[in-house]
């Protein structure tokens, strides 16, 4: 027998209505077993024949869902019990129970119970009213994990269904985007040919042919780079973030004058080199100072910082344009999403720009965040993370 453990008290603990001279009866067919920690006593889909009482210790219940994830269910202590359904039935066990502590338990043998249960009426009445108790709360715990799993699964539809929208919008953006600047490009490109255009006139549409192109490069250039990142890492090398700054700021200064935006740059002088792909960085950048640009429709300020802190180099880009809807906000990261309009304001574009200034930001163990008013404006603030050893 083991010390310290009165098991007569237990059994009466975990079957109330037991009497002592039943519990003896119990306890005089039965094993008293201990395990060290990390035994499994219960195989979940086995066929096994052995109902235990835990007189002391502890053990864990657990159960593979999608033959893989292990879920946790619950821990069981002196005065539980588990291993009914082999009671009952010839059905598997329905989860895996583990000591997680050294633990005893009294082990009785179906055809022991049955014989025990046949000789005694209270005893059966006490057994059948536990058992039930503990029946109708895994039918709770199955009922409860069914209602997750439903949900889990309406969330992944859902997601699945955005997605899917999210494709179709932008194939038809992009379809857009590259059919608007091709027919205009093809229809001057055709009254040149014609002979139509003269002088001033024609460097108008030559011009004009120019720019669109331009715009079709630039968009077929960031969905080839977009899939350039998914697949090929960059190579990173000593980077003078201040300079990469500085490049985009001024591959930007004519747009930002085009649409009546003043962009300004600040660059501290005690900036350190970090690990980086200056190609990848400045295009990051400067996707997030067009983002500033293009939604400050009305002009204004885009001001633009580079500093550094005990950690971190930051970049702020700041704005006082639109700013971003409250339920845009968390999405505006993301590949396929784009605003197309807020107030009186259109916007074009397919919403790359944000996207790919994340993916770079990320693949170099960084972080972007946005802090935006609606009507006010929005800052963006890029950190890399600082390494001494470059």
């Amino acid at each position: 027998m083991v010390k310290h453990i009165a098991p007569r008290n237990v059994i009466r603990r975990a079957f109330p209505g037991i009497r002592e001279n039943e519990a003896d009866e119990m306890i005089a067919v039965s094993k008293i077993c201990s395990y060290p920690p990390k035994s499994i006593l219960c195989h979940d889909g086995a066929i096994e024949n052995t109902f235990y009482i835990i007189l002391d210790g502890e053990v864990e219940v657990t159960k593979v869902i999608n033959d893989a994830e292990i879920r946790f269910l619950n821990y069981l202590r002196a005065g539980d019990f588990f291993g009914e359904m082999a009671l009952i039935h010839n059905a598997p066990r329905v989860a895996n129970v583990v000591t997680i502590s050294p633990t005893t338990v009294l082990e009785i043998n179906k055809d022991d119970f049955t014989r025990l249960l046949e000789h005694s009426g209270s005893m059966s009445l006490a057994m059948v009213r536990e058992v039930s108790r503990r029946l109708r709360e895994n039918d709770e715990m199955a009922i409860g994990d069914l209602r997750l799993k439903a949900r889990e699964l309406a969330d992944a539809y859902q997601q699945l269904a955005e997605q899917e929208y999210a494709r179709h919008e932008f194939l038809t953006t992009i379809a857009h985007e590259l059919r608007t600047p091709l027919t205009a490009a093809g229809g001057f490109l055709q009254m040149v040919r014609s002979g139509m255009l003269k002088g001033e006139q024609l460097d108008q549409a030559l011009d004009t042919v120019s720019r669109n192109i331009k715009d079709i490069v630039s968009l077929v250039n960031d969905i080839l780079f977009l899939q350039e990142m998914d697949l090929i890492l960059p190579d990173f090398q000593p980077t003078d973030v201040g300079a990469v700054v500085k490049s985009a700021v001024a591959a930007q200064q004519i747009r930002a004058e085009t649409t009546g935006a003043s962009l300004t740059l600040a660059v501290s002088s005690d900036l350190p080199p970090i690990p980086g792909d200056p190609k990848s960085l400045e295009r990051a950048v400067t996707a997030v100072i067009d983002n500033a640009i293009k939604f400050s429709p009305d002009g204004g300020d885009v001001r633009v910082a580079v500093g550094c802190d005990d950690t971190h180099l930051w970049i702020k880009v700041q704005d006082h344009g639109v700013g971003i809807p409250p339920e845009a906000k968390p999405r505006i990261f993301e590949r396929f999403f784009h605003i197309d309009q807020m107030g009186v304001h259109l916007f074009g574009g397919v919403g790359l720009g944000l996207s790919i200034a994340r993916q770079v930001i990320e693949l170099h163990n960084g972080d972007i965040e946005v802090d935006s008013e609606l009507g006010k404006g929005s800052t963006f603030v890029i950190r890399l993370k600082k390494n001494s050893r470059v």
